[in-house]
């Protein structure tokens, strides 16, 4: 019978180990669910014969919290969780949240600050010379020399800050059993030096002769185009098929280099990965705090894909899972659906079936497989490229098997949609498909900003492809006889958006009736392209200088402007309006956004139809108000305004 690994020397005792091979320190609870990157990585080393235990949320100012499972014979793994932990402390306006998923009872400040760092050097306070492997998404995006918007400066390699031995970046499934079979083998961690989707620190220079030099960490924090430049570099050798090996130079004699990524799971190992019997919950300790809120929204959920070739500027997934789709069998799919179906609490509803982008389940192309993305061309931007290969059906085919289970009485679709990609298929089948069986009230989907200037720097379509979503999704679900309304993602502040493209955003707002609930401010999370715009204030795309709104009365203004019929954002509102030179807006005609004096106690606009507003249908509405993006989206640079826990778009999605 499966059990949970080890977390106490009691653990030890019960299966006989005398020493563990590998100890997991993590700045998550422990949780044993595929959606959770320590739980993957502690179960494969497992599978492999390598004995784990794991340390969560060790207390970081007693050396003794990471002594209680003995001195591992092979080495630590430390990862900061399913989040960065800055992102999981600090909402955009870096105001500590007061809430944490990941955490007992949601209770905040049960690990540090850059938690990666803390960790390991709290391990070397007592094991000076024991192999210490970082991975999860902090380690992951802090690879390299990169900018840090918390404490406003360009930060070391997170490998020379923990003092760590090596990195495994990505998902890791390979490079870590990788570096686990090299230890075992009594190869001496600091000879570990060539394996793929790893970064390590030499003195050497044997070990930079043919890799890519990039800018000496002192020159990307002095000189912003240096940054610029050296973070485009990496931006582009990111592919494990065309990627080269890259060289950070600090101080003149230390290296930080960092190997081409791992290649793309089979699907056959996405299979083994995911049929690996998990015991699918947080562990009984936390029973008595009210376990781990996280499980809530991935207990009852199905992890379909990995990967995304959507290309967005704010977000991280390219640094870190890849652009090139990988996905999971049906019948490994359905074998996990059936199993959830078997749990007690299970009302007959799966929550989701995705992954970064639900309608992503194959390569965009077939030459991916053999010969990478390409370094210099978008799959979906600025438009569609000639090769993409849009095709819905195995999707299609894999959702109607699920709703024809048994004991499933409905199955949603809460991942991302990229709404581009379903307009590029000719075949309607799974847009019709999702309005009549996985859509409930709403569907929420990410045009992220109305103004083609700003999706320009954001990496989205032409306004255009969204409008024409918004009539053919009207159009389907007048046909079937349901009233469901279209949730759009807005985004205020991101990097080229100015005081008028946030006045078009609001007229547009006012022109189509949406009143939006969550307001999402753009939030520079490490290693994005939007990110070193925000930054350096140039695009490392051309290098050309981009608009960057930095002041924060000016970011609140933007911000505003997307609610400007809250009474409470009449003075910004009105302020920016009449600074833009725009008093036309001012007024109670129709096309005015607020009148010329405040009115206590009302919306601006009284005449506004509510005919479009999902404010109808609230039961549907309560539905679909949780989204299983629990492990994927703060990688995605967006925070909501409302600054009590990390938004649906946040949370960090399948990541490790």
């Amino acid at each position: 019978m499966q059990k949970f690994l080890p977390i106490s020397k009691k653990d030890l005792q019960e299966r006989g180990i005398e020493q563990l091979d590998f100890v997991y320190v993590c700045g998550d609870a422990y949780v044993d669910h595929p959606s959770f990157g320590a739980a993957i990585i502690c179960r494969l080393l497992e599978l492999h014969g390598y004995s784990v235990g794991i340390i969560a949320q060790p207390d970081w100012k007693d050396d003794n919290s990471i002594n209680i499972l003995g001195e591992p014979r092979l080495g630590f793994f430390v990862s900061a969780g399913n989040m960065d932990s800055m992102v999981n402390h600090y909402s955009v306006s870096k105001h500590r949240r007061d809430f944490d998923n990941y955490s007992p009872g949601g209770k905040i400040g049960l690990r540090p600050d850059y938690a990666t760092v803390v960790y390991c050097n709290l391990i070397r306070h007592t094991y000076k010379n024991k192999p210490i492997i970082i991975g999860g998404i902090e380690a992951s995006l802090r690879r390299l020399g990169h900018y840090d918007y918390w404490s406003n400066k360009v930060r070391r390699s997170i490998l020379l800050d923990s003092g760590a031995d090596i990195i495994s970046y990505g998902m890791g499934e390979h490079s870590v059993i990788e570096i686990a079979d090299c230890l075992a083998s009594g190869m001496d961690v600091k000879d570990i030096t060539y394996i793929p989707g790893t970064v390590f620190k030499t003195r050497d220079k044997y070990f930079i002769e043919d890799g890519i030099i990039l800018p000496t960490f002192e020159e990307i924090k002095s000189d912003k185009a240096a940054y610029a430049k050296s973070f485009y570099t990496q931006y582009v050798n990111t592919d494990p098929f065309t990627a080269k090996k890259l060289v950070e130079t600090y101080d003149g004699a230390m290296f930080v280099v960092q190997n081409p990524p791992q290649k793309p799971l089979s699907r056959q190992e996405m299979d083994d990965i995911y049929g690996i019997e998990y015991m699918r919950t947080y562990h009984p300790i936390y029973e008595k705090d009210g376990g781990i809120p996280a499980i809530k929204e991935v207990k009852f959920s199905l992890i379909s894909n990995r990967g995304c070739f959507g290309g967005c500027n704010f977000c991280a997934l390219t640094f870190h899972q890849g652009r090139i789709i990988q996905s999971r069998s049906h019948d490994s799919i359905i074998n996990e659906a059936k199993l959830i179906s078997e749990d007690p609490d299970f009302k007959g509803y799966i929550h989701d079936v995705g992954g970064p982008t639900a309608n992503f389940r194959n390569p965009s192309c077939k030459k991916q497989m053999t010969k990478g993305v390409c370094m210099n061309k978008q799959c979906l931007f600025p438009t569609k490229c000639q090769n993409l290969e849009v095709d819905h059906k195995d999707y299609v085919a894999l959702l109607t098997k699920l709703r024809k289970l048994p004991k499933v009485k409905k199955v949603f679709v809460r991942s991302g949609v990229r709404f581009d990609y379903v307009m590029y298929d000719k075949d309607d089948t799974f847009l019709r498909d999702l309005c009549k069986y996985h859509v409930s009230g709403q569907l929420k989907v990410a045009p992220e900003h109305i103004s083609n200037n700003v999706l320009s720097y954001l990496g989205k379509p032409d306004i255009s492809v969204y409008n024409d979503f918004c009539k053919k999704y009207e159009k389907i679900n007048k046909e079937l006889g349901l009233k469901q309304y279209l949730v759009p993602y807005l985004m205020s502040s991101h990097p080229g958006s100015t005081l008028d493209d946030a006045i078009a955003l609001a007229e547009y707002l006012r022109d189509h009736h949406l009143s939006p609930e969550q307001v999402q401010d753009f939030y520079p999370t490490p290693s994005t392209i939007s990110t070193t715009m925000y930054y350096t204030e140039i695009d490392p795309r051309d290098m050309k200088p981009v608009y960057v709104c930095k002041n924060p009365h000016e970011k609140a203004m933007q911000r505003a402007l997307i609610q400007y019929k809250r009474p409470e954002n009449y003075d910004l509102v009105k302020e920016a309006l009449m600074k833009a030179g725009r008093e036309d807006l001012i007024g109670f005609g129709e096309e005015c956004l607020i009148p010329p004096r405040k009115i206590k106690g009302r919306d601006f606009k009284k005449s506004d139809s509510k005919k479009n507003s999902p404010k109808k249908n609230d039961s549907r509405q309560k539905d679909n108000k949780k989204s299983n993006s629990i492990n994927n989206n703060h990688a995605r640079g967006k925070n909501s305004s409302k600054q009590n826990k990390p938004n649906e778009r946040t949370k960090n999605k399948r990541k490790r």
